[in-house]
């Protein structure tokens, strides 16, 4: 009886809100699916994550400040010969989405420190950020600074929305595929985005959207890219539009789309299913391989 009743006024909720609200924020392609109890619990789901979220983002305004985790004591001596580094050594850089920080991490750092990656490293990036290609210089240099301190000559990247984007370009047209073995993108407007339109004013926003400069860029011929990349994308994401602008469409990149169904934007970085998807991603390059492209969370 409370599901029905919530129901009811989520449906409402368009004939209630005054009609600049709707210009201002029009409504998305999969709204008149509302009455499906898969997105109703998507809904609920993403308020609460929100809510969880406020709490946190106070905790990740700072900085991260990168330091090394304890050498492992193997017994060798010092003259001894040692291994290659596995893959469990090669850092992750995790780089939230728009108007976010690094708190939106906090469970998958968990996930993936408890599966034995050593080298986790957030990067905070200006919520007055401008520019992409900006942003993708920078995450350039952490990267750098990340792998000179850690030794090694690679590193993952996990992205979030606008995340995943600064991520690509960086490898796309910055040269990082130099650097980067894998980019894993959550819930990334990889062919821009039409939602939104009042938020238009904002640069970035702009280089989102379908048709734009940057978008443009992406989509032009990358041969030689050595970068494998990793897109989940969800079937009730309300920031894409349309849905499949998620995936990574581009005949020279080396590209594995993965549907999440069941659960929305906000959703993608802290859902346990995802958080496997994107651990097997960058521990085992076969993992997907075989795999239908699908993750059922519903």
């Amino acid at each position: 009886m409370e599901a029905a009743r919530i129901l009811k006024i989520l449906k409402a909720l368009p004939l209630l809100l005054p009609a600049w609200t709707q210009r201002l924020w029009p409504p998305h392609p999969w709204l008149p699916l509302l009455s499906s109890s898969a997105l109703l619990k998507a809904t609920a789901l993403e308020l609460a994550i929100l809510t969880g979220h406020v709490l946190l983002y106070p905790s990740g305004i700072v900085q991260e400040r990168f330091t090394l985790p304890p050498a492992e004591d193997d017994g060798a001596d010092e003259d001894t010969p040692r291994l290659p580094a596995g893959r469990h050594d090669r850092p992750v850089v995790l780089l939230h989405g728009f108007i976010d920080n690094r708190s939106v991490f906090v469970l998958l750092r968990r996930t993936l420190a408890k599966h034995g990656r050593r080298h986790l490293a957030s990067l905070n990036y200006s919520p007055l950020t401008c520019d992409i290609r900006e942003a993708a210089r920078l995450l350039g240099a952490h990267v750098e600074e990340l792998c000179e301190r850690t030794g090694q000559q690679e590193v993952d990247i996990v992205g979030h929305s606008l995340g995943g984007l600064i991520a690509r370009y960086y490898v796309q047209c910055q040269g990082g595929d130099a650097r980067v073995r894998t980019l894993v993108t959550l819930g990334t407007p990889h062919g821009g985005t039409r939602v939104v339109p009042a938020m238009n004013a904002h640069p970035i926003v702009r280089q989102m959207r379908p048709g734009s400069e940057l978008i443009a860029e992406l989509a032009a011929p990358a041969p030689g890219c050595r970068t494998r990349f990793v897109s989940f994308w969800s079937d009730l994401d309300q920031l894409m539009a349309p849905l499949e602008t998620a995936c990574v469409d581009h005949p020279d990149l080396l590209a594995h789309n993965v549907r999440v169904t069941g659960i929305g934007h906000l959703a993608l970085p802290v859902h346990p299913a995802v958080a496997t998807g994107i651990r097997q991603a960058i521990d085992d390059e076969t993992a997907l391989a075989g795999t239908s492209g699908a993750v059922s969370v519903a």
